[in-house]
């Protein structure tokens, strides 16, 4: 098979585009595999690490609010739009797939134009911009979570896939990560908001610990991001808490999730699919910072099913954390519901069901 795949920017658009590519190697050795991004998104340093080629073309969002910034917008996405097609004629691709931002936009149009298969896939449950426009001419939209589906009524055809998500993710055991990690019958209580870190999360977080830090039989491990680290250590005495684990990042997230007994984290599209994926109880606090507030969306969508809490940051704070660790830790029966409901929702061969359908509307000729 030859792929194009296309989406950047963040970690979030082109770690499920590797995920793909990767599958396609492993199902046909003999693939041809090109990435298209810019150069200032993570891609640039994501691609290449796993050794993909990849092209750039130049070509930036719309600019909300400013008309003048939007003209200079619409004449890189036209040019962006012509590089795609020069990129796509000289690789000669039996699809592209776009995984989101921006980027994907000028390719995915480019391949529909030239009348290749496409797939585009939707990591949050609110559909950014760029894929809502992208699915009315292509083959398939592929969306994680079953809400997605009343948001793309014109496209062509839709499938429920779920997140790729990491293998290390998929490929852990509960029973050994506990062991590894030596908490014996301690439960444990996982924090964290990301790799740069949530300030809301943090700050409350240091009051409950500074309240129940030394309670017996949990543990607690934060993960303060770079720029919560030396905020939290000045905020909390950690000589006086030996049951909790203060971090800048959580390298060994495969087992430290895998062995969670709670998790208070935002909303991220693949953090999302990675608690469900492993049934993990979780205390969810969307970030009101994101664009159409699809950290929310992505919240809701486990909590009104039952399988996890959500709490807005604007009402986050130690009493309504403590009400929540209660309500998991304090009732095993209410906790094994979310974890069953939670492993309900998820979906661990996302990839496969990518890769199946992209060998059918490449070899069936759909376009």
């Amino acid at each position: 098979m030859r792929i194009i795949l296309a989406g950047g920017g963040t970690a979030g658009h082109i770690n499920p585009a590797i995920a793909i590519a990767e599958t396609v190697l492993a199902e046909e050795k003999d693939s041809a595999i090109l990435f298209v991004g810019t150069k200032k998104g993570l891609e640039r340093t994501l691609v290449p690490r796993k050794n993909f080629d990849i092209e750039y073309i130049n070509v930036e969002g719309i600019k909300n609010k400013n008309a003048i910034k939007n003209i200079s917008v619409g004449f890189k996405y036209i040019a962006s739009v012509i590089k795609s097609m020069e990129i796509i004629r000289k690789f000669a691709p039996d699809v592209v797939v776009g995984t989101g931002g921006y980027v994907c936009a000028p390719v995915v149009t480019a391949a529909n134009m030239l009348k290749i298969p496409t797939l585009i896939h939707e990591q949050n449950v609110f559909p950014g911009r760029a894929i809502k426009v992208l699915a009315k001419k292509s083959t398939v939209t592929a969306v994680s979570f079953a809400e997605s589906i009343k948001y793309f009524k014109d496209a062509a055809e839709i499938i429920i896939s779920g997140n790729p998500l990491r293998p290390e993710i998929l490929n852990t055991d509960r029973a050994t990560s506990r062991s590894e990690l030596n908490l014996g019958g301690d439960k444990l209580i996982v924090v964290f908001g990301g790799s740069l870190g949530a300030r809301a999360i943090n700050d409350v977080v240091c009051d409950y610990i500074n309240k129940y830090g030394n309670e017996s039989g949990v543990r607690i491990c934060v993960a303060t991001g770079r720029y919560g680290y030396e905020r939290v250590r000045q905020s909390v005495d950690s000589t006086k808490y030996p049951n909790v684990d203060i971090r800048e990042y959580i390298h060994n997230m495969d087992k430290i999730l895998t062995a969670a007994d709670l998790v208070v984290c935002r909303s991220g599209a693949i953090t999302v699919s990675e608690i469900s994926a492993l049934g993990v109880p979780a205390v969810l606090v969307p970030s009101p910072n994101v664009i159409n507030n699809h950290q929310e969306y992505n919240a809701r969508a486990l909590s009104d099913n039952g399988a996890a809490i959500t709490i807005l940051e604007k009402d986050f704070n130690v009493q309504r954390l403590r009400q929540a660790v209660e309500d998991v830790l304090g009732n095993e029966t209410f906790a094994d519901e979310m974890r069953h409901r939670a492993k309900a929702m998820g979906k661990l061969n996302a990839t496969q069901i990518i890769y199946d359908k992209l060998c059918k509307i490449t070899r069936n000729g759909t376009k």
